[in-house]
């Protein structure tokens, strides 16, 4: 039996999640239609250029997404940190310097907490943008640069709850955040150095993170006999050596599955040069070790060996490092 109760329930569930989708939807249309593009360009060319840090403030539910905005202009190689205003009048303006950006966020503009921050900008002459619907308010007026908002209400029935304004305000932080990555050139491996830990530094570490160096790395000369090629492959064990010509140029590897297949009574008797697999597949220590792996299962080895523009060996990575350390 059908519960017709339950039934009409999920039918306005739904209907409400459609229509707050497509209310912020058409704000976010708006915000690109309306956007003054000069004047975020503008905006951006003074945080880029900037000596000192971009610094987020914001009252309420425009503050919290100004942390968010601050946390992903430090992710990404623009130092910034959100203050709070109310604190802000307690001491901590002497956080911001003479050589800062500020961004005061305020949907209306006129949030009273923000005075104080307002007026220490124009007493020292700090850069101000200010991030509102209202360019009329006390805020968009004290702003050097103003980047409105699009007045298009907000999805809650009431017209109280901040919804489309907040998610406006979002992405116009996410704009910035991303024009500033692509004008700076911030790449995977600047990213990578500010996220060494949980699934992005996973993702993000290269093969130099893992790979074997020095006294630890199996390599011989290539005419090196097989007696010390055994106790090579044994003693570092990673199931490889790598041989080098005079020049030390990685001309060779031996595994230990070769060995298998080659062991005689006169293995002894052979030198490196004559068993090993010449040309070897290499990897710059700068792969991503994702890439690495996605390497060794095309190729079905369990060995890579890192080498330079020289093709000089410089460390070795085994498929377990990399397993081990949670790269997929």
């Amino acid at each position: 039996m059908i519960n017709t109760a339950n039934s009409d329930k999920v039918l306005m569930d739904k209907n409400t999640a459609y229509k707050t989708v497509d209310s912020e939807i058409q704000t976010l249309e708006k915000l690109k239609q309306e956007l003054n593009y000069e004047s975020l360009s503008k905006a951006l060319d003074l945080m880029q250029n900037s000596k000192g840090r971009i610094i987020i403030t914001g009252m309420g539910k425009s503050g919290h997404i100004g942390k968010k905005i601050a946390a992903s202009l430090a992710s990404t190689g623009t130092p910034s940190f959100f203050v709070h205003p109310a604190e802000a009048s307690h001491g901590d303006l002497g956080m911001i310097t003479e050589d800062d950006v500020v961004i005061a966020i305020s949907n209306s503009g006129e949030s009273k907490e923000l005075v104080d921050i307002l007026n220490y900008c124009k007493r020292f002459g700090i850069t101000l943008i200010s991030i509102t619907k209202n360019p009329g308010s006390s805020l968009g007026k004290a702003g050097d640069i103003t980047l409105l908002l699009p007045n298009n209400g907000e999805a809650c029935p009431l017209g109280l709850a901040p919804t489309n304004s907040t998610t406006a305000t979002l992405v116009l932080g996410d704009i910035i955040t991303v024009s500033l990555i692509e004008r700076k050139g911030f790449s995977k491996s600047d990213f990578n150095d500010r996220h060494p830990g949980g699934k992005l530094g996973s993702i993000l570490q290269r093969v130099s993170d893992l790979m074997h160096t020095g006294e630890d790395m199996p390599v011989l000369h290539q005419n090196s006999g097989m007696q010390n090629v055994l106790l090579e492959i044994t003693s570092k064990r990673l199931g490889c050596v790598g041989f080098i010509n005079d020049d030390g140029v990685l001309t060779g590897i031996i595994t230990d599955g070769d060995l298998r297949r080659c062991l005689s009574a006169r293995i002894f008797d052979e030198k490196a040069v004559n068993i090993m697999t010449k040309n070897p597949k290499t990897i710059s220590p700068d792969t991503l070790a994702s890439e690495a792996l996605n390497i060794m299962n095309t190729k079905k080895i369990t060995n890579l060996f890192a080498v330079d523009d020289n093709n000089k060996p410089i460390g070795v990575i085994h498929i377990h490092d990399l397993l081990a350390n949670g790269v997929k």
